[in-house]
């Protein structure tokens, strides 16, 4: 029968609309922000942030500039520079990192395609500014955040992460050790 879509949803929009007089528990009010922390949940997505192991955000940093987030973001709002030494080798890290977040839709491509499980979607949502271009482009050490900061974001997901990088250690370690 044509129109039946639309009978269902008046029907759930009217059922939704007296349920929440009659059961207090459910009803839907507002919240109020500033005084009220929403609560997040773990699969919230807002803009990337670059997870690092240990105390030194530089050194201990997962990202090794493969730029894979790079070649699959959708609008083109990360920049990768690898870091190189004096013979112009590159080394396995970024020198510049930089995301745009006026232009980010946090997607969450970035964090999907790396491999090396150093980018991730953050909680952090309260980033409005007076400036309009460069308080939006954040560098390398405002996208550093730790792996203890993301395990309290996402303990699941971390907790996830965490095992399989020392199972793969392990394994590695395995390698080196067991005679050939």
């Amino acid at each position: 029968m044509l129109g039946t879509g639309i009978i269902k949803g008046l029907y759930i929009t009217a059922k939704n609309f007296v349920g929440t007089y009659f059961n207090p528990d459910e009803r839907l009010t507002t919240l109020q922000y500033p005084e009220e922390a929403a609560c997040i949940p773990e699969n919230y997505r807002n803009f990337p942030f670059l997870i690092y192991d240990g105390s030194d955000p530089v050194e201990g940093l997962r990202c090794v500039a493969c730029k894979m987030c790079e070649n699959e973001c959708p609008p083109r709002c990360i920049s990768i520079v690898a870091e190189r030494d004096e013979k112009g080798k590159i080394l396995k890290r970024p020198r510049v990192f930089e995301l745009d977040i006026s232009v980010c839709m946090g997607c969450g491509i970035c964090a999907e395609v790396c491999p090396f499980d150093s980018i991730k979607m953050d909680h952090h949502f309260e980033i409005a500014t007076a400036e309009r271009f460069d308080s939006l482009r954040l560098n390398l050490p405002q996208l550093a955040k730790s792996n203890e900061y993301f395990r309290k974001t996402h303990p699941i997901d971390a907790l996830a992460v965490d095992t399989k990088r020392a199972e793969k250690a392990n394994k590695a370690a395995s390698k080196t050790q067991s005679p050939a």
